[in-house]
């Protein structure tokens, strides 16, 4: 006879003195009534793939089995910009996405996004040594863009201003 763990033995112990029995009427009509022969496997309560498995090691196992490695990277770029660019930065800053290797992010003011774009390199490389994973090739500082003329009650449809800046 092999030898079990204490916890395979209580579990036997226990199945010896209750029977194996259920007392729920819905249970015992999805089973007929009928006594089916344990395999080899339901006879032991912790025999093999029965071990319990924990919730960080699952999720790893999902992440490497759907190579969700990248795009999870990606995510934590974008949630600790402040810690990678630099509080300053951050408070001017907004990363959007990651679209094909590529960071954008979105500036308050066109000198914020001049300034980045001449720190560019040092930005991308504390990226890459501390999110290795994100794949992340490039960054594009983007301006806060133009105003829109084209709101309001006395908006008129046409080409817009012209001569406003003239």
């Amino acid at each position: 006879m092999t030898e079990q763990s204490e916890a395979s033995e209580v579990w036997n112990r226990f199945k010896e003195v209750f029977g194996g029995k259920t007392t729920s009427f819905h249970r015992r009509k999805q089973r007929g009534d009928k006594k089916q022969e344990a395999t080899k496997e339901e006879q032991f309560a912790f025999g093999p793939h029965r071990d319990p498995i924990g919730t960080a090691d699952l999720l790893d196992s999902l992440f490497r089995q759907y190579n969700w490695q990248g795009p999870l990277a990606q995510a934590k770029v974008i949630n600790d910009w402040a810690q990678l660019a630099g509080e300053q930065t951050a408070q001017h800053t907004q990363p959007l996405y990651v679209n094909e290797r590529k960071l954008v992010v979105q500036c308050d003011s066109t000198a914020w996004a001049t300034q980045l774009r001449s720190i560019r390199s040092t930005i991308l490389a504390t990226i890459r040594e501390r999110v290795p994973d994100a794949e992340i090739d490039e960054i594009q500082f983007l301006n806060p863009g133009a105003p829109s003329w084209k709101r309001g009650p006395r908006s008129i449809p046409g080409r817009g201003p012209r001569d406003t800046y003239g």
